[in-house]
């Protein structure tokens, strides 16, 4: 499964379907029934190309790198060095992948939702609470 020294590329194109629940999904067009849902899970990469508006809602091309990403288009980056959203240049991009790891603490950024405290017992609450 590993060339080394080498990269492969496979270039396609999206399908825009609609899935069971009525939701706009993108898949490749392959031959064969169940490629298509197994090839990003062999590769290392899946990018997607695509046409993304700018801060002008002007249409800029550009290269969607993540799997959670907010246009649902398949991505996946299991190097760990790539942006959401990356410039539509292949050497560069390779560059980024051979690069350096981004440090764990900058990469998994998690924030948990600050949540009110649940609500306490009422003065209308008639029921009796035990204590121990």
């Amino acid at each position: 499964q590993h060339t080394r020294g080498k990269n492969v590329w496979f270039v396609g194109i999206l399908d825009e379907k609609l899935d069971d629940f009525n939701r706009k999904v993108f898949v490749p067009q392959i031959d064969g029934s169940k490629t298509g849902l197994e090839l990003p899970g062999i590769v290392d990469q899946v990018i997607t190309m695509a046409s993304l508006p700018d801060e002008l809602n002007r249409p800029q091309r550009a290269f969607v790198c993540q799997t959670l990403n907010p246009w649902s288009y398949p991505a996946k980056d299991r190097s760990g060095r790539l942006d959401l959203v990356e410039e539509p240049h292949l050497g560069r991009l390779m560059e980024k992948i051979r690069g350096p790891l981004i440090p764990a603490e900058r990469r998994l950024t998690y924030s948990p939702p600050q949540l009110p405290p649940p609500p306490g017992p009422t003065a209308t609450d008639t029921h009796s609470y035990p204590t121990n």
